[in-house]
């Protein structure tokens, strides 16, 4: 019988596999882009021919390589323009970046339009979250603010006025255009159907600018080892852009499962164009994922609690007829999808493992349907996840925005006890939940290690002295990797992906030192040598 030779041989490493027949290894061996063989070095000489190609690990760490379970990439190009806010809470700060960004608007001359993003709701704890406030320090620009979860805008008086908003408009979401008593728009906007009104009127990217960005924002993570991701874009336009990206020499540089939004008051026209697409894909993406909301979020009030928040908002379903969305589920489901759903509080979690179940729980390629973000779960609904096998993918990195007085505007609107119960992943996990983990990026760092560490610390990584979130909720080294991995490949119906394994495809990266046995502070500074995808090296760090 004719020798198989390797297109690739990985050597002196210890291997990761997250095969539990065969945890620990030293070598992988890789053709046409899947692994053939996994052992010690030795054993797998034989799989050596003269144009195999040897990476030495130099006694790295392999692991299997990091998905990112939640990402916007695309849409990322739309949210995360002008300047990154993150981190300035204190208002005097937050206007004085407003006045520079309006100076060298003004300067540049290539629009007129101030746009700033990520910003934390934290500024506007004192100063009036109104138009009014920020005009003087936009110098009357048109101003488009975007806060960091991506659901609540600000827009100027002057971007008000060229988007033709003068009071407020019925949607058929919860979006919500905040006005005054007198029914003038105080500049708030709640959830996209509100903001896209302005933000339409901004300078858009041309499909070439846009194809520019999305490419380098997914070539920039394999320096944090993310060989795949899925993304929550929602437009056929994003499906055309990755087909466009992955026909290209290059290709997509990171494997995509890319979701379609469906909308509340969406027609038979858009449904059936969205049924058409079951079983698209390229390269390296594919489709067969539908994204729905079943609410906003807690920070403004409109996430859907089973009891009013504080200020006795959250009683309100993102649809106005709820039972529209239990027809969506079960038609999409019907037809072979995989549903996703945005749901963060207790109400919506609980209404979408109802429509689930009785849909049925599974896609055509047999994964379970997913809730997204669950950041407020009770504990009827943590066990029933389990009982139903539905996936529960989470985002512990979003806790940075939490803070130990319980002032953040997430928790002074459900109060201290029920704020005691946000994020409850490991909750989930004992009752046997299927978990994901993810960024939603932009609203938090793509680098997994940030995320990684947010899961194991339930605190601010590097900060020793920062407050524990609920430390009862905290996961282990390798329950983390194993959300950014196997159990991530598990929860978009990846049987391929996640594990180091014969027949899985070659993706895995190769860190300095063992992620499991580094303190979660030190694996934010841990760093990537190279980050394999199909055998071949996408990144290698200089000196590597």
């Amino acid at each position: 019988m004719d020798r198989v030779f390797a297109d690739t041989i990985l050597f002196n490493a210890r291997v990761i596999t997250l095969n539990p027949r065969q945890p620990f290894a030293e070598a992988i061996a890789v053709r046409g882009g899947r692994i053939i063989a996994v052992g010690d070095a030795s054993s797998l000489t034989e799989y050596r021919g003269a144009s195999t190609r040897i990476l030495d690990a130099r006694g790295g760490t392999a692991t299997p390589g990091i998905i990112d379970a939640h990402m916007h990439p695309i849409q990322g190009t739309e949210l995360a323009v002008g300047v990154d806010a993150g981190g300035v809470t204190a208002p005097e700060a937050f206007l004085a970046l407003l006045r520079a960004e309006a100076a060298r608007v003004r300067s540049e001359e290539s629009s007129d339009w101030v746009r700033v993003w990520n910003i934390d709701y934290d500024v506007f704890t004192t100063l009036p979250m109104t138009a009014a406030a920020i005009d003087d320090a936009v110098g009357g620009l048109p101003a488009f603010l975007m806060f960091f979860d991506g659901h609540t805008a600000l827009a100027s008086t002057a971007a008000l006025a060229r988007a033709g908003i003068t009071g407020a408009r019925r949607f058929t979401d919860t979006s919500e255009i905040i006005v005054d008593g007198s029914g003038r728009p105080t500049g708030e906007l709640r959830e996209d159907s509100a903001f896209d009104i302005v933000l339409k009127t901004a300078p858009q990217l041309t499909t070439a600018q846009t194809v520019a960005e999305v490419q380098r924002i997914l070539g920039g993570l394999a320096a944090t080892g993310i060989t795949g991701g899925c993304i929550m874009d929602g437009k056929l336009a994003s499906l055309d852009l990755l087909d466009e990206i992955d026909a290209t020499r290059d290709g997509l540089p990171v494997r995509i499962v890319s979701a379609l939004a469906h909308n509340p008051g969406f027609d038979e026209e858009i449904t059936q164009s969205y049924l058409a697409q079951l079983g698209r894909h390229g390269r390296r993406w594919r489709g067969d994922l539908i994204k729905l909301f079943n609410d906003g979020v807690i920070d403004t009030g409109t996430g859907w609690l089973y009891e009013p928040d504080l200020q006795g908002d959250g009683l309100v379903s993102f649809w106005q007829d709820a039972d529209e969305f239990e027809r969506v589920v079960q038609r999409y489901s019907a037809a072979g999808f995989q549903i996703a759903t945005h749901a963060i509080g207790d109400r919506a979690v609980g209404t979408t493992i109802d429509a689930y179940v009785k849909a049925g729980v599974h896609s055509r390629r047999g994964a379970p349907h997913r809730i997204e973000h669950l950041e407020l779960v009770t504990d009827r609904d943590v066990a029933r996840l389990g009982e139903a096998g539905i996936t529960a993918s989470v985002q512990p990195v979003h806790l940075q925005w939490r803070k130990a007085d319980a002032s953040d505007f997430w928790a002074a609107r459900l109060g201290p006890e029920r704020a005691s119960r946000g994020w409850r992943v490991r909750d989930m996990i004992d009752a046997a939940a299927p978990i994901a983990l993810g960024s939603d990026w932009p609203v938090a760092q793509l680098d997994s290690r940030i995320g990684m560490a947010w899961a194991r610390l339930r605190r601010e990584p590097g900060n020793p002295d920062a407050p524990v979130f609920d430390p009862g909720q905290v996961l282990t080294p390798l329950e983390a990797l194993l959300g950014y991995t196997r159990w991530a490949a598990e929860a978009q119906g990846d049987r391929d992906l996640g594990v180091i394994a014969p027949g899985f495809r070659a993706d895995f990266v190769v860190w300095e030192d063992n992620p499991l046995d580094v303190g979660a502070d030190e694996l934010l500074h841990l760093p990537i040598r190279t980050t394999v995808m199909d055998g071949n090296p996408v990144y290698e760090a200089a000196n590597s």
